[in-house]
């Protein structure tokens, strides 16, 4: 029976994937050096990644449709599960789902899941500035059960629906998952990457977790993108690294957009960021 290594790095686009990926760079580093954005791919890697799509084909990897992508991913999760003797961390915007057969993300490889979860009203603000669209779109896409995600080279990613992607994480029978939302992340990093770390199983070492809060604050992070730029920023976009903090989206989203949002999606927002909820309500009241 094959080991199962990949620890997933869950989330829904513009939720904290980015900077729960450079904390575990930094605190696993092994040179104790801080680890530049641009280098997260020495400790984390993505299934999305274009040279394990290549790897797997035996080739130069263009996919033609969702069938030779979900055939390919397939072949990709094997390759990453077994390029370690170890656990290894993989980001993912993919939904759990199981399409035509194969599962996006297959239980034969997982050994655990670090689920990143962020209210959709935030989201829908960051989202619509990562692909420099109108808010009224990309709140489209949240809300689209078939929302997928594609390159020129044929590799997707399946996001669903917001809501259905959040509870597909969450509930996801016989996962063993830590799940972080990304306003506890802001409030008070350093209680939410302890309690990452307890379930990872690791001691959270004083003056490591010190220095790394220190590497990865949402400041720090900003600079390094000033100074290095950051190889995952999308063309056109202005800056990755906007503003980390938590409910800007009052600053930015217009009594229907939000009334929209919140009522599509209220039960998820209840039973996760109710007091967000709360202050959507009384936002559209308001109005």
């Amino acid at each position: 029976m094959q080991q199962r290594n990949i620890i997933w790095i869950g989330s829904y686009p513009k939720s904290g994937n980015t900077w729960v990926r450079s904390f575990l760079g930094n605190y696993f580093q092994p040179t104790g050096k801080e680890l530049s954005i641009n280098e997260l791919s020495s400790i984390t890697t993505s299934d999305v990644r274009k040279d394990w799509f290549n790897k797997a084909a035996g080739g130069e990897y263009t996919g033609t449709g969702i069938d030779d992508w979900i055939i390919m991913r397939s072949k990709v999760l094997k390759l990453i599960n077994q390029s370690t003797g170890g656990n290894r961390f993989v980001k993912t915007h993919s939904k759990i789902a199981n399409i035509e057969g194969y599962h996006l993300i297959a239980p034969e490889v997982t050994a655990a899941a670090i689920c990143i979860i962020r209210n959709p009203f935030d989201v829908a603000v960051s989202f619509a500035r990562h692909l420099n669209v109108p808010h009224d779109e990309v709140i489209d896409r949240l809300c689209d059960p078939m929302s997928i995600t594609s390159t020129d080279n044929g590799i997707l990613e399946a996001l669903g629906r917001w809501d259905d992607h959040v509870q597909s994480w969450t509930k996801a029978p016989g996962l063993p998952r830590h799940l972080m939302r990304y306003e506890d992340m802001v409030d008070n990093p350093k209680v939410a990457y302890k309690a990452m770390l307890k379930f990872l199983q690791v001691p959270a070492e004083y003056t490591r977790l010190q220095k790394t809060l220190k590497e990865t604050s949402f400041k720090t992070l900003q600079e390094q993108e000033e100074k290095q730029g950051f190889k995952e920023k999308p063309a056109g976009m202005k800056r990755f690294f906007a503003s980390g903090k938590a409910g800007g989206w009052v600053e930015h989203l217009t009594p229907e957009q939000v009334d929209r949002i919140h009522s599509e999606f209220k039960p998820t927002i209840e039973e996760f960021f109710p007091e967000i909820g709360e202050q959507a309500a009384a936002f559209v009241a308001g109005k």
